[in-house]
């Protein structure tokens, strides 16, 4: 896979169950991540701190950030 079709991916290291609860939660692209707030997302069910941290880590390398 090219480079550039993985850069908006989510990342496979947040494991399957928060990968599915963020696209039932509509969200499928990193950067869709920056409109929503850590304490939304971590409201999701498969949601936790360790999938948190490498959203956050992924946006950060991007100069992205999660909505304040």
């Amino acid at each position: 896979m090219a480079s550039g079709e993985q850069n908006d991916e989510l990342p496979r290291a947040i494991g399957q169950p928060a990968t599915r609860a963020l696209t039932d939660a509509g969200l499928i692209r990193l950067t869709q991540l920056t409109e929503a707030r850590e304490a939304d997302l971590l409201a999701l069910h498969g949601v936790g701190p360790k999938a948190i941290r490498i959203l956050r880590e992924e946006l950060t390398a991007r100069g992205l950030a999660f909505r304040e």
